[in-house]
């Protein structure tokens, strides 16, 4: 105690670098270390290659999901629309009672709407003797204008005839193969006609063409005619009876819960498939595509990660004596790892945070973006008759999103650990005397 009151000299405080983890000196070196410097001008490049190449790969994994999602959404959706999430066909005996099952199916919780069909393919011929195969859907009326994708969407013409029974309801690609409008007359030619003697011979019927409807997808629009359900039964020898009943329910994804309810309502055996099982193969094709395009995008950000690791590596040599210097004043070797750990971090957080914005934005402006490119490029981007659609979707999730950023993150993260822990080993004895 005497000496430290009579010394006289001021007490030593220590000025050394030790703080605790990811300090303000920490912080404020490896803050240095990322500005680029006229000596350091090859580091800031390759620096500033990795986060363009982390925003870029972050920014088309994000739009490309979208697309893909809105690809699906849109699909189904339009899929949907028209056909039943759940198709129920007779195992015993016809469905001479769809009247009172069709009021069963649709008391069940859950349906939206029960819809008794015949179906049946044609060949229709229009103006010039112009023909193409047609699907005819026989529907009632009243359940047709349940149907917005086709009731909502009527571009010549109106639905009156059709109710009245009288006329009959085109696809509009169709009715301009056939060169034919609301109005006209167009002819279907049935293989299941009449039979006798001499054999079975065609029907053929000419009806009135109440209307042209345009669902958007050029599959259906070019293929589907929609007849009254009387006299479709009369057009295809079902005279009482159809072939099916079309249910479409409020939550499509839970067709499995449905099953037993719907079976339970039937009172006898039928035969029930769903909306997945009709459209696997194409679904299934989505889904893989889907994946593949994530997996190939997400090399793009291990790229760039790789990136930061070759730039960390220079700048680790090129700092060797300024480690020296630092572990000389007492700074510790975890104390350089979480500097340069910080350094290479902060690219892969700033590169993939601006990756998310850069996403974002081209998503909610991704109609506008191809219109422009469609105008400087002179050529259709996007054409209808290819991929259905009339224009191209874009649905953001907030989980694939989410596991985008998280993928690129802990990419980042893990490329750093390596150059950091090659700084924290560097011998300060061997960095000086080379220096």
């Amino acid at each position: 105690m005497a000496s430290i009151a009579t010394s006289g000299e001021p007490e030593k405080v220590d000025k050394s670098p030790r703080a605790g983890a990811f300090s303000s000196f920490e912080r404020m070196v490896a803050w240095r270390y990322l500005r680029s410097r006229r000596k350091e001008a090859f580091i800031s490049v390759i620096a500033g290659f990795s986060f363009v190449g982390i925003m870029l790969g972050v920014a088309t994994l994000i739009i490309v999901m979208a697309v893909m999602n809105g690809f699906r959404t849109e699909l189904i959706s339009r899929i949907l629309g028209i056909n039943g999430h759940m198709v129920i066909q007779p195992i015993d005996q016809p469905f001479t009672d769809y009247a009172e099952l069709t009021k069963k199916f649709a008391a069940v919780p859950g349906v939206k709407m029960a819809l008794p069909l015949v179906e049946g393919q044609t060949l229709a011929s229009g103006k010039g003797g112009a023909g193409s195969g047609a699907l005819v859907r026989g529907v009632r009326p009243e359940d047709l204008e349940k149907v917005t994708e086709v009731a909502g969407n009527i571009k010549q013409g109106d639905i009156v005839g059709f109710a009245s029974g009288q006329g009959v309801l085109v696809g509009s690609r169709l009715a301009s193969q056939l060169g034919i409008s609301a109005g006209d007359q167009i002819t279907l030619i049935s293989p299941e006609g009449d039979v006798t003697p001499m054999g079975v011979n065609p029907r053929v019927k000419s009806y009135p063409v109440s209307g042209v409807f345009e669902i958007g997808m050029s599959e259906y629009d070019a293929t589907i005619i929609y007849m009254p359900l009387e006299e479709s039964q009369l057009y295809f020898n079902a005279e009482g009876l159809v072939q099916s009943i079309e249910l479409f329910i409020d939550h499509p994804d839970n067709v499995e819960d449905m099953r037993p309810l719907v079976e339970q309502a039937a009172g006898r055996q039928i035969f029930i498939t769903d909306w997945r099982q009709r459209n696997q193969t194409f679904f299934s094709a989505l889904q893989v595509e889907r994946n593949v395009m994530f997996m190939i995008l997400t090399l793009i950000v291990l790229v760039a990660a790789l990136n930061i690791i070759s730039g960390l590596i220079m700048l680790v040599k090129d700092k060797g004596s300024d480690i020296a210097i630092l572990r000389t004043m007492g700074a510790s070797s975890g104390a350089i790892m979480r500097i340069f750990f910080m350094t290479g971090a902060a690219i892969g957080i700033v590169g993939t945070f601006a990756g998310v914005a850069l996403g974002v934005i081209v998503c909610l402006n991704i109609e506008s973006i191809r219109q422009f490119f469609s105008w400087v490029s002179g050529t259709i981007l996007f054409d209808p008759e290819l991929y259905f659609l009339s224009q191209l979707p874009a649905e953001m999730s907030f989980g694939e999103t989410f596991s985008v950023v998280i993928m690129a993150l802990v990419l980042s993260f893990f490329a750093t650990i390596f150059p950091a822990w090659r700084a924290s080993k560097l011998d300060p004895v061997q960095a000086l005397r080379y220096e």
